[in-house]
């Protein structure tokens, strides 16, 4: 299964947001979106996830289009795990976790067995089980985050989105979410596409990087072949030095003091 971005070009009114993204991820790959703020990153998810719909291109999984599905399509196809989970009434993890189902579950029936047992194979999966009974509003963010998770998991997708999945949250938990996240893609043989600021942990957990610079694809490729110096700063405007770490092939990224 592969997913193919043909040609994209995305505007906010007047304003071109995205321009000829083209790209193709394919499962069990993890592929890392960077750049820095108000290059297109969160735009580009939500063009795939159809809640903003691109003016021109195809957006396929596979030979299927996305732009003509619809809304149940989408959502069994693709789940979504935003930047802010904000969730206001004290529903319990199994709840939330449950409300993934929502594409498969029947108006008039309601839940069926086989949801039930997908909720409870991904909790079980991102290590939420435990926490079935608690209220939302009442586990750290990094428990929240798992649950999450597991509700876009619980669409049974073929593609997982991620906007910034480890933002506010600290180096134990950002290092315990994106293992989960590659174990699932993995595991699951997942398309995983990540937005992230950090470059470090971008270029160690994904497979590929893909380097946005105002609306448009500059680099994509291996860490090797996008954390260049050269990018960094045509891109972020910034001298850095560059730290390859062989063990987990990873690259730390020091600017460089302003003179």
């Amino acid at each position: 299964m592969n997913l193919t971005i043909k040609g994209i070009d995305f505007y906010y009114e007047s304003i071109k947001a995205l321009e000829n993204i083209t790209f193709e991820v394919k499962e069990g790959e993890v592929l890392g979106i960077i750049g820095p703020n108000g290059s297109g990153k969160t735009t580009l998810l939500k063009c795939i996830n159809m809640v903003l719909r691109p003016k021109v291109g195809a957006i396929l999984i596979d030979d299927k289009n996305i732009l003509e599905f619809d809304r149940k399509e989408i959502a069994k196809n693709i789940g979504v795990v935003p930047q802010n989970s904000t969730i206001h009434f004290p529903f319990t993890v199994f709840d939330i976790v449950l409300m993934g189902r929502m594409p498969y579950v029947d108006k008039l029936k309601g839940e069926c067995c086989r949801d039930l047992e997908i909720t409870e194979e991904v909790m079980k999966i991102t290590n939420t089980k435990h926490l079935a009974s608690r209220p939302i509003n009442e586990i750290s963010g990094g428990e929240k985050q798992r649950v999450v998770i597991a509700r876009a998991l619980a669409q049974e997708p073929k593609i997982l989105l991620l906007d910034e999945p480890t933002l506010h949250l600290d180096i134990n938990h950002q290092i315990e979410i994106l293992e989960l996240v590659v174990e699932i893609a993995k595991r699951k043989k997942l398309i995983v596409i990540m937005v992230s600021h950090d470059l470090g942990l971008a270029s160690r957990y994904c497979d590929k990087l893909l380097l946005l610079h105002e609306g448009r694809i500059y680099s994509v490729g291996t860490a090797a072949e996008v954390l260049t110096t050269e990018n960094i700063k045509k891109v972020y405007g910034i001298d850095t030095y560059l730290i390859h770490h062989p063990p987990t092939n990873s690259y730390l990224v020091i600017p460089k003091a302003v003179e």
